[in-house]
């Protein structure tokens, strides 16, 4: 089965044999497959009246267990955003009631930052229908490939993931 990246990469190697044009063959396919996610993602969040970056918020609560809370700092951790951003994320999201602002007992001057009721509900609705999305992209490989694949895209990831600062 030919795609257009097969024809991308046909089209480069025509027009600049001298050129190893072989990376192409992956990661042009990771970065149209990373566009097919983002809409996927867009749509399951859209299905529960959030925007991505709420989704991110919200399931890093989600994620941290009950009571659900997150410092603002362990939250930047989690989303990569700055201080400023976090900052506007959490007012917004406290507005629309998906997560309160609490003082930490452990910290006189901190907060804690607390998914409320809706916000659970909300997250595990959004996360639902992101994973019957994402199904839905995999649904052409088996259970083995699916396995492969995480694997190897693992080993392309790693080094990101674990870069100091």
């Amino acid at each position: 089965m030919e795609d257009e990246v097969d024809r991308l990469v046909a089209a480069w190697r025509r027009e600049r044999p001298d050129l190893d044009v072989e990376p192409l063959e992956v990661l042009s396919r990771v970065s149209r497959l990373a566009r097919h996610l983002d809409r996927a993602r867009r749509l399951a969040f859209s299905e529960h009246s959030l925007e991505p970056w709420e989704f991110d918020v919200l399931t890093a609560l989600r994620r941290a267990g009950a009571p659900y809370q997150l410092s603002p700092g362990q939250l930047l951790t989690q989303t990569l955003v700055t201080s400023g951003t976090m900052t506007n994320r959490i007012d917004r999201l406290t507005k629309k009631g998906l997560v309160e602002r609490l003082p930490d007992p452990s910290d006189r001057r901190g907060v804690l930052v607390r998914l409320t009721e809706e916000g659970q509900d909300r997250a595990d609705q959004a996360l639902a229908g992101l994973l019957d999305q994402e199904r839905a992209i995999l649904s052409e490989l088996s259970r083995a490939q699916r396995g492969e694949l995480a694997a190897l895209l693992r080993r392309l990831t790693a080094p990101f993931d674990n870069i100091p600062g």
